[in-house]
């Protein structure tokens, strides 16, 4: 009776040990990463891409080698199956599991749930703020913060903040979900064409506003054009002369306005 209860506690105690010890295991052996070439060195944590033209060789990724985003480097003991290839200077690349990324608050600081894509800092991730490919998902805010400058592609150098953050590594494309607004979407789209940029709400109202104003004083004046045009021929037609020549100063009005009332939209847009 003795020997049966003490196999029952044994039997309890592991149960519980394994089921204590399990999920430890399993978050800490969750990654699948293969081994890639590279000519450069890579920091762990760092996001890279296939180099162009190749299938086993990476770089450090960059805003301009986003379509090509891969996966994240590691250790190659954090990993519970590890490939190796055959190229020189190998490296871990984790392409699955929640790893910890580089990251920078280039585009506002990351937390939980954050999509992280590739920055203008090679190796370096930021969340996504627009349609983009993403390396992954954030599990967690940006910790370890470090100050460090970089220089952008218009020659003026800033400062961000560097750490790490957990990425669910799940390399997809990113689909940035419209911003709710009292605009109209296609009102929205012709105005970023027009500007060349997005615009904000405020900017849209105002040029819509002028737009409104232009048109009704251009409509007021075809329209009185057009009559005034009609009653004169029909009083007297030996007026054509005098007509026409109305017709003209007044289109050259209407062209002028709509001129000027273009030009003012384009500055609204632009400049607030």
């Amino acid at each position: 009776m003795k020997i049966k209860l003490r196999r029952l506690v044994f039997l309890i105690a592991s149960t519980v040990f394994v089921a204590t010890l399990a999920p430890l295991c399993a978050e800490a052996l969750t990654t699948i990463s293969q081994g890639y070439s590279t000519t450069g060195s890579l920091p762990i944590g760092a996001i890279v891409s296939l180099k162009e033209n190749t299938s086993d060789q990476v770089l450090a990724s960059n805003v301009d080698s986003t379509d090509s985003l891969l996966g994240v480097v590691i250790n190659s003991d954090s990993s519970l199956l590890s490939l190796s290839g055959n190229g020189l200077n190998q490296v871990q690349i984790a392409t699955t599991g929640t790893v910890p990324v580089l990251v920078s608050d280039i585009n506002g600081s990351i937390a939980q749930g954050d999509h992280i894509t590739a920055s203008p800092i090679a190796g370096v991730g930021m969340k996504a703020t627009e349609n983009v490919r993403i390396i992954g998902i954030s599990q967690g805010d940006m910790s370890n913060g470090t100050k460090q400058s970089y220089t952008d592609k218009k020659g003026q150098k800033q400062t961000v903040t560097l750490g790490q953050v957990p990425v669910l590594v799940n390399v997809a494309y990113y689909f940035k979900e419209p911003d709710k607004t009292i605009i109209p979407a296609a009102l929205q789209n012709l105005a970023n064409a027009f500007a060349g940029k997005t615009v904000s709400t405020v900017p849209i109202l105002i040029a819509a506003a002028i737009f409104i104003v232009m048109l009704i004083v251009v409509v007021s004046i075809v329209y009185g054009m057009i009559r005034s045009s009609i009653i004169s021929v029909g009083r007297n037609p030996m007026a054509q002369s005098a007509v026409y020549r109305d017709l003209i100063q007044l289109s050259a009005l209407v062209i002028v306005i709509l001129g000027v009332g273009l030009i003012s939209i384009y500055m609204v847009l632009t400049r607030l």
